[in-house]
């Protein structure tokens, strides 16, 4: 080749004259060059790459991108069309630092040393911010192309770096995006833009709001910015303040969990919730990358205040491509980083950072292609360029569309909490730049029915001319109207305190007879039939007997007698009974009324027929399975945790003998409310059973002199952490292992303190670690240490899956194992009657002839038997008087039954 060059220099050097022809010497020598021409082999095309080599926290990482790269380079090289008689190749260096961090002091000297070492024809990336501004600099000065799908700052647009081409998404574009939201809304005037920025790497947040600032100064709106540092302390506090003083709609851009925690502290401020809109800029989705598109549910116990919050939340995001062609990109993008950098990549809008790769390089080298089949060797950089801006083609990401300036158009997504019933985001309006697109079928969800206005209607300040016209008889009519309410609320309740509706006399209730008690069953609570009367504790603190039942209103009632001779109707016991009458729950026993006639004065409230919570347990004929026994516990925490947040606000005396089981086995919370009423007497403290109804008690309540007769919150937890192992071990309440104390010995060692603690035992092979764990934090000696019941829900929930399983197979769960018992119970009572049955037909047998015994059995008539002649045979027994005197009672009968042998023997011996 050299050789064939320099012989046509020594030929034009030695032909100085004009040439009209050629001899047949200089066409042979001609053909002969071409021919050499032809075998030559193709020649290479480097492509210098510059990329974060290691840290896959940037969605354009080498071992997210090469992949990408990889395959485009074989699919341009297998395609003739492409680049003919040239090779693509391609030169990698790394752009981070020792952190591991994008580098803008290191990428341009990765730079400097590809293109002295390689002379590339075009640089790929850098995509990191902050590294593509030297590099962009740096080949706009060498005329070299440099295509990226990073590099998103706004800085980039414009005539700053004419070497860029960016096929991937910019934050000019998000901006453009968040005007057309603001302008379809009609919010035009004031808009707060808030972000977190740590002022180091690459400040995703920071370039992100840069797009929005500068797009939405272009139609005048007022903006207010707000930034925090996610590494230090934040002041939710301040935020709040800041919103509500400066804005109503915000567009916050942070990372999820510290946005989740701003929603939270929102909802938690007293502000008209309704009136406030947040757009989250997450434009990677990361908030949404749960099983359920629920970007407020992180398991804990914010999760419900939370989805309250997220109600006023929208999320804004790149839109993932839908075209199958993208999708076969990614399956091929997750085999080939496995293969060649051992990475797995997960489905997440990063891969469209790949994609815009991948379609950079197959844009190039068209544009390069073209440009060269014109020009016919290597064109200048900025040839190649232009052919890349402003033009429009199918890549693998979908339709491809560059504007003037080099950068694509980007379709981003709106998510939104369209359904508050499944509370999962969907996408509802997806937009280019040009135009917003619903979804169809899917509107937008506003907390107040409407969207709010971006100023209020009287200033942030209430400075708006309109509202102070009427600032001086406004809060007149408001103190009116305020002070008339009051006044008919207490007039209600003045009327409903008179009325006495829970009042019930003791002639209305109808008691239940004896033959009703008694055909009841005794101590069956889940037998065949419920017995009329519930389970108490008797004196001994063990045993069960039953409560007094009777009807009131044709319906079957408890009732609990109470240890007052009278009753004095104060304001405060008139209150606790209408309370009393205001709660309901499915698992609280309804209070229907009282009864205040000495010396009956008791308690009405709802019958359960199954018995209580320790009647089951204690019953070893009914078998529990775990899914029973959380069923139980659930009911428990449901129960207390309504009570807790209703205003009779603790139990006090929560054990399992005041949890009852209804006919739905449904467990209910007796007991509770009435501490006035009850009050309790302080007699009998050294009776057994008074200790054994206070090992439920918490610790701090039995150091108490005069406990409050209602308890406290944390210590109805301690009573709960002490049925928790009633149910686990079902070995009694407070089980302790090895020596047994009595409840007496039991309740002074815990109210002495003694470190460790005095607890029941608890057993792993029995519950499970976690159930476990609950139980200790449950009677912690610390009450402030204790969980509260919505906390305790929460954990259950956890540790006992199948109680998300459909309520009607729970529920026919637990009638087949109500009926297994009863086949148990009447299997055993059958084959103990028909022993009894057996025994009695053979006593029968013995005291009446066959025939008669069979006639009485049927129910016959026995009839009398006739005989034409009989004969009668007198017999006596000659020294029966001198034998009885010289024998014993039974030696005299053993005598007399062989009477019938000596007969026979004689009938045989005497001739006939």
């Amino acid at each position: 080749m050299e050789g064939a060059t320099l012989l046509l220099a020594l030929l034009g050097l030695l032909d100085l004259q004009p040439v009209t022809g050629w001899s047949s010497r200089h066409l042979s020598l001609r053909r002969q060059i071409r021919g050499q021409h032809k075998r030559q082999p193709p020649q290479n095309i480097t492509l210098a790459v510059i990329l974060p080599q290691s840290n896959t926290h940037y969605p354009w990482a080498w071992p997210r991108i090469g992949p990408a790269l990889e395959r485009a380079v074989r699919t341009i090289n297998a395609d003739p069309t492409l680049l003919p008689d040239h090779h693509l190749t391609y030169a990698f260096k790394n752009s981070e630092d020792k952190k591991g961090i994008c580098s803008e002091s290191i990428a341009p000297l990765m730079a400097v040393d590809l293109k002295l070492a390689y002379d590339p024809w075009a640089f790929i990336g850098p995509g990191c911010s902050y590294t593509s501004s030297p590099v962009g600099l740096f080949t706009t000065h060498w005329d070299v192309p440099m295509v990226t799908a990073g590099a998103p700052a706004v800085a980039f647009y414009g005539g700053g770096y004419p070497s860029i081409t960016n096929t991937g998404p910019t934050h000019r574009k998000l901006g453009k995006f968040a005007l057309r939201i603001c302008e379809h809304f009609g919010w035009r005037e004031h808009v707060m833009l808030m972000f977190s920025d740590n002022k180091v790497d690459d400040r995703p947040c920071y370039f992100a709001v840069e797009g929005l600032y500068t797009e939405l100064k272009s139609i005048n709106i007022t903006l207010e910015d707000r930034v925090f540092e996610e590494k230090k302390p934040i002041n939710y506090s301040q935020i709040l303040s800041d919103i509500q003083n400066d804005s109503r709609v915000m567009f916050v851009c942070c990372s999820p969990d510290v946005f989740r925690k701003l929603m939270v502290h929102f909802r938690r401020a007293n502000l008209p919730h309704e009136q406030y809109v947040f757009f989250h800029i997450d434009v990677f989705g990361e908030s949404l990358n749960s099983k359920h598109r629920q970007p407020w549910a992180h398991g804990d116990e914010d999760d419900a205040i939370a989805k309250d919050a997220f109600q006023n939340v929208k999320i804004l995001t790149y839109r993932e491509p839908q075209n199958p062609e993208y999708r076969e990109f990614v399956n091929n993008l997750k085999t080939d980083a496995k293969m060649m950098f051992n990475y797995t990549i997960k489905d997440s809008l990063m891969n469209i950072i790949a994609g815009g790769f991948y379609d950079g390089l197959m844009l190039y080298t068209h544009a390069l292609n073209e440009t060269m089949s014109t020009s016919g060797t290597r064109p200048p950089g900025k040839d190649v360029t232009k052919r890349m801006w402003n033009r429009t083609f199918h890549g693998v990401t979908g339709l491809v569309h560059l504007d003037e300036n080099g950068d694509r158009e980007t379709d981003f997504a709106l998510w939104d909490m369209i359904d508050t019933n499944t509370s999962a985001f969907q996408v509802n309006t997806h937009a280019g730049t040009h135009q917003l697109t619903a979804v169809p079928g899917t509107d937008l969800h506003w907390l107040g029915g409407v969207r709010p206005p971006d100023v209020p209607v009287c200033g942030f300040k209430n400075d708006n001319p309109i509202c102070l016209a009427s600032q001086w008889s406004e809060p007149t009519c408001w103190i009116f109207k305020l002070r008339l309410s009051l006044c008919c609320r207490r007039m209600k309740l003045e009327k409903e305190l008179v009325a006495q509706l829970w009042r019930i006399t003791w002639e209305d209730i109808q008691m239940s007879n004896l033959d009703k008690v008694l055909r009841s069953g005794s101590r069956m609570t889940l037998s065949l039939r419920g017995s009329n009367y519930g389970s108490l504790m008797t004196g001994d603190g063990n045993l069960q007997v039953f409560a007094k039942t009777g009807y009131y209103k044709g319906n079957i009632t408890a009732i609990k007698y109470t240890n007052r001779k009278r009753i004095e109707l104060n304001r405060k016991i008139l209150f606790e009974l209408k309370h009393m009458r205001d709660v309901q729950n499915e698992h609280l026993t309804r209070f229907i009324g009282a009864c205040i006639d000495p010396p009956n004065i008791c308690i009405i409230t709802e019958y359960c027929p199954r018995g209580s919570l320790q009647d089951i347990l204690e019953n070893d004929s009914i078998t529990l399975d775990w899914m029973f026994k959380y069923s139980l516990i659930n009911d428990i925490v449901k129960g207390m945790l309504f009570l807790h947040n209703s205003v009779i606000f603790s139990h006090g005396k929560l054990k399992s003998s005041n949890c009852v089981v209804d006919n739905r086995f449904v467990l209910k919370i007796t007991d509770y409310g009435l501490s006035s009423f009850r009050s309790e007497s302080d007699t009998g403290k050294d009776a057994h059973a008074y200790y054994a109804q206070r090992l439920w008690m918490a610790p701090e309540l039995l150091r108490m002199e005069c406990p409050p007769p209602q308890g406290t919150q944390k210590g109805d937890v301690y009573s709960f952490g002490i049925i928790l192992q009633e149910v686990a071990l079902r070995r009694g309440a407070f089980y302790l292992e090895g020596d047994p104390l009595s409840p007496k010995e039991i309740v002074d060692r815990v109210i002495l303190g003694e470190w460790p603690c005095l607890r029941p035992t608890m057993d792993p092979q029995s519950h499970s670690p976690e159930l476990g764990q609950l139980m200790q934090r449950c009677w912690a000696e610390e009450p402030t240490e204790r969980p509260e019941f919505n906390h305790i829900r929460l954990l259950l929930r956890k540790q006992n899956k199948e109680s998300r399983t459909n309520i009607l197979d729970n529920l026919l769960s637990r009638m087949e194992q109500y009926a297994n018992n009863l086949e148990e119970l009447v299997e055993e009572r059958t084959q103990a009657y028909h022993e009894e049955k057996r025994k009695a037909e053979a006593l029968l047998y013995q005291i009446l002839p066959h025939s008669v015994a069979e006639q009485l059995k049927r129910g016959e008539t026995v009839q009398a038997e006739a005989f034409d002649s009989v004969t009668i045979y007198f017999s006596d027994i000659v020294g029966f008087t001198a034998i009885s005197a010289e024998s014993t009672p039974c030696h005299g009968m053993r005598k007399i039954n062989t009477g019938p042998f000596f007969t026979v023997v004689i009938s045989q011996k005497r001739p006939r």
